[in-house]
């Protein structure tokens, strides 16, 4: 008689966990259905949009050599919109940014739009190499003594910073960057 009982109170307690499992369940798929809806409407515009971090600082007053060894300066710059992308020949992910911000200058230096590329830390010959190797045609200032990174405070490659045309840091990434943040963030201030 008592096995009974046991397993009849066992059978009991069984349907009632499948239940609450059946209904986890479909509260989980329910949940996921949502989220999924909810992304599918928001990303297809700009599944890559990366946003920066807003900034109202001045440029640091930064001065380097380009690679036919002029002096150059974020001052120099003054009046136009500047994106300055610390980054190294060596770095997986600013190797993979370089077509994409190769291809925005391409489509907006005549508007005013200037990238300084500013490799940090290789000899420059190694850099020269590089821009050659790539077909880079927006500056690129070898930064030996990596002084732009310590002007920006930022140890991160890549790390972008958009400044405006008075000198004021408008915009910072730390990371990667792409086609579609450049159109988001950089496009606006362009528009006379």
């Amino acid at each position: 008689m008592k096995n009974r009982k046991k397993r009849s109170h066992r059978n009991q307690k069984f349907p009632i966990w499948t239940m609450i499992a059946g209904a986890v369940f479909l509260i989980g798929a329910a949940l996921i259905m949502a989220f999924s809806a909810n992304s599918t409407e928001v990303q297809p515009s700009n599944p890559y949009l990366i946003p920066p971090a807003v900034l109202n600082l001045p440029a640091p007053d930064l001065a380097l050599t380009n690679l036919e060894g002029k002096a150059v300066s974020l001052r120099d710059y003054r009046g136009q919109i500047v994106l300055v992308n610390n980054w190294a020949t060596w770095c997986p992910p600013c190797l993979a940014e370089i077509p994409e911000l190769q291809a925005y200058y391409n489509d907006h230096a005549e508007d005013g739009f200037v990238l300084i590329g500013i490799e940090a830390g290789e000899p420059v010959s190694e850099v020269s190499a590089f821009v050659k190797s790539h077909g880079l045609t927006y500056p690129i200032w070898p930064d030996t003594e990596m002084k732009a990174i310590t002007a920006f405070r930022n140890n991160n490659l890549p790390s972008s910073y958009l400044i405006d045309a008075e000198g004021t840091i408008r915009y910072a990434w730390s990371g990667q960057i792409n086609r579609a943040t450049l159109d988001k963030y950089v496009t606006p201030l362009l528009a006379p």
